[in-house]
């Protein structure tokens, strides 16, 4: 009778650890969106030194995963939970490594500042830390409604890089030298947009781990509780 108390205990340090990572990488984000408004070069390297941080994290949940596979054999709903938690830091991990990639853009930046200020950016780097949040929050919780918030906020991170990309055009029209600029501001879009996409696979894993069956596969996973 006591082994159970103990596997729910390993079980909430799984999800804990879980959302300590996603707390690093929503942080990330932010401060390398803010690292891009102000070009701030040193805190686009401290985003990026962050990484490590995330990749620590990646490394640490799989082997408590693992560890709780191997010894408390786990079956029907909390086995895919585990495994799917594997899945889920793949993701995480790669949004982590987006944010440190837009944040080395900015330590490597040749100019001090930029010529117009990246407005959209800025919304851009909210919707994407909402949808991390979000879609991490679904998982942990079950919550096949908060992983729908994050698939439909997916359509305003598409739609404002179409809208960046506009402007950056018309910016480039109106001035050739901002070309290099514009650059770069539509590689940093592009860096939050992949991570809306990150986010929205966590969501469909927790329609999986929910439902039984992953928005993207054919089959279905049978899901009864222990």
């Amino acid at each position: 009778m006591a082994a159970r108390p103990i596997y729910d205990s390993e079980l909430n340090a799984l999800h804990e650890r879980l959302s300590k990572m996603c707390e690093t990488i929503e942080k990330m984000i932010r401060d390398a969106v803010a690292s891009l408004n102000t070009m701030d070069k040193e805190a686009g390297a401290a985003v990026s030194e962050a990484d490590r941080t995330v990749d620590e994290f990646e490394s640490a949940i799989e082997k408590m995963s693992i560890r709780l596979l191997l010894k408390q054999q786990p079956v029907a709903k909390d086995l895919t939970k585990i495994t799917t938690a594997l899945k889920v830091i793949t993701d995480l991990e790669r949004i982590g490594d987006q944010a440190a990639d837009l944040g080395e853009m900015v330590a490597e930046y040749p100019a001090g500042e930029l010529s117009v200020e990246p407005k959209r950016l800025k919304r851009m780097g909210e919707v994407a830390v909402s949808m991390v949040h979000e879609a991490v929050e679904s998982f942990l919780n079950e919550s096949e409604g908060g992983a729908d918030i994050v698939a439909g906020a997916d359509s305003e991170l598409d739609n404002l890089l179409i809208n960046i990309n506009a402007d950056l055009i018309a910016m480039i029209k109106k001035d050739s030298a901002t070309a290099d600029e514009a650059l770069t501001l539509l590689m940093a879009a592009k860096h939050l947009e992949k991570i809306g996409d990150y986010a929205v696979n966590v969501a469909r894993w927790t329609k999986f781990v929910v439902t039984g069956v992953h928005p993207d596969k054919k089959h279905a996973c049978k899901n009864t509780g222990n």
